[in-house]
């Protein structure tokens, strides 16, 4: 038996559990490897400063199989960097950074790359140039499962005719369909939710569909922070203390937080009894974890939010505009809020009538980071705030316990330094109370607006339907009082022309 263990490398783990990166039916299959393609495009093009613009393109080289490419405007990939990102899972530089970013785990692009060779046999092919005045390279790359290391099938220099980006084709086993949870319902929520962005999107039979870009302008730059003290953990703590470089624990405490200030540092160390020059490596875990219970005890302002990076109630709303045909928008942006010390922002747009269908659920609309989740809807912290709320008061109809029905859309974008996703495929938000309560507080503010406006246009319904009503009887009641008071024909004429008159100054005051 012990011949027989072995290490189990992480690429070896998710092949036999793909399910767990949302690569559990074809037609997800699709839609993940296209979403883990644009999130890096757009991760890299926003850190570059650039104004990104997309190509992505689905064609159908055999029966369930497609082509997947994704082309950017990016700042491009260093050469050295590309088997790494493109063919070992957990490799990136994001999963250690407490900023705003779509990217979270390093596994994605990767995990495309490796389904695809799973199911296909065929190598991942990247294309990337950093610079007009250097080469592109082209690489086809597989991915080693049994060691998560990459094999790089061709290296090579190519004409390229973008001065500047990258391109990833992945061909893999998958079905295409139109309608929800599909590629283009995917494209057209990440055009709304990007309003920064340009789309170029040719599906696999239909014709080409741009997407232009409603700003010339990037959102604003997320700034990386520190780790606050108070989502720490203890292990956490203990390695941290282990592996500073600072010579005292108060320098560690102030310079490897943020909002801790060397005044703070000492109050924290007072509390815990450990004196502030005493060198981190030394400390004793009962020491390091007396430090861990004094940081709840201690004041500390909540971590800067210069990390996120919203839409904008204004912006938010200018896109619903261009995007859905309704009567009504409303945005709200709240105020930044933490849990676990992490910063988290909550942003929310209604849409109401128009050409929204009026006897069905409400489509809602759920993005983390700019980035729409389109399944596991039931178990996202979004849906339970939506369900929670007696939507009855604002004018729609509502099952005890579910989301309601009429003509509306409900869009609910949750920004933060790490959203906390129910699984790898992210594609949920977990319900931490201070989530739910923001998502909450949002959709009711946003609500009472819809509200009003929903029972101002059915008090004016009301009156157009009385006015109709009366000014179709008014000829009638002319006649009834001709034959009452014996008028003449012309009298009878002048008192119809005063009731329509009195009944148009009554409908203008």
């Amino acid at each position: 038996m012990a011949a027989r263990q072995r290490e189990i490398s992480v690429s070896e783990f998710f092949t036999k559990n793909r399910h767990l990166l949302g690569f559990d039916n074809p037609q997800k299959a699709l839609l993940t490897a296209v979403r883990e393609a644009v999130d890096n495009s757009l991760d890299a093009c926003e850190e570059a400063g650039i104004l990104p613009e997309l190509e992505i393109s689905i064609r159908e080289v055999a029966e369930n199989r497609f082509r997947v490419a994704v082309e950017d405007n990016g700042p491009g990939i260093v050469k050295a960097q590309v088997p790494k990102i493109f063919g070992k899972l957990l490799y990136g530089s994001k999963f250690h950074r407490l900023k705003q970013q779509r990217g979270q785990q390093g596994i994605g692009i990767s995990a495309a790359g490796m389904y695809g060779q799973i199911t296909t046999g065929r190598p991942v092919e990247i294309v990337s140039r950093t610079s007009p005045r250097k080469p592109a390279h082209l690489f086809q790359i597989t991915i080693d499962t049994r060691k998560n290391e990459p094999v790089i099938v061709k290296d090579q220099e190519v004409e390229w005719e973008s001065g500047r980006g990258t391109r990833v084709e992945i061909e893999l086993e998958a079905t295409y369909k139109k309608g929800p949870r599909s590629v283009d319902d995917y494209v057209e929520q990440t055009a709304l939710i990007n309003p920064h962005l340009r789309i170029s999107y040719q599906p696999p039979k239909d014709e080409p569909r741009l997407f232009e870009r409603v700003t010339n302008e990037l959102p604003r730059a997320a700034m990386e922070i520190q780790p606050h003290p108070y989502g720490v953990e203890l292990g956490l703590l203990l390695r941290m203390m282990k592996e500073s470089p600072a010579r005292n624990v108060g320098a560690m405490l102030s310079h490897e937080f943020s909002r801790v200030s060397q005044a703070v540092a000492n109050r924290i160390c007072e509390l815990a009894g450990v004196p502030a020059s005493a060198k981190p490596k030394r400390l004793t875990s009962a020491q390091v974890e007396l430090l861990f219970k004094a940081i709840p005890q201690t004041k500390i302002m909540a971590p800067p939010t210069a990390c996120l990076s919203p839409v904008g109630d204004e912006l938010f709303r200018t896109c619903l505009e261009k995007r859905l045909e309704a009567d009504y928008f409303s945005a709200v942006t709240r105020s930044p809020q933490v849990y676990r010390g992490n910063p988290f922002q909550i942003e929310v747009g209604l849409a109401y009538g128009g050409r929204l269908p009026s006897e069905e659920p409400v489509a809602l609309y759920r993005f983390a980071n700019r980035v729409p989740l389109q399944y596991q809807q039931s178990a996202c912290a979004i849906t339970k705030s939506v369900a929670s709320i007696d939507w009855r008061k604002y004018g729609l109809l509502q099952s005890r316990g579910a989301i309601p029905s009429g003509p509306l859309a409900i869009l609910v974008h949750v920004a933060s330094v790490w959203v906390p996703f129910t699984s790898e495929s992210k594609e949920a938000v977990a319900s931490y109370p201070e989530i739910l309560k923001e998502i909450r507080l949002a959709l009711m503010e946003a609500g009472r607006r819809v509200g009003i406006y929903v029972r101002r246009r059915r008090r004016e319904l009301d009156e157009r339907n009385k006015r109709a009503y009366i000014e179709r009887y008014i000829p009638t009641i002319g006649q009834a009082l001709q034959e009452i008071l014996d008028l003449t024909d012309q009298q009878r004429d002048r008192t119809v022309s005063n009731l329509k008159t009195i009944l148009e100054r009554t409908r203008k005051v």
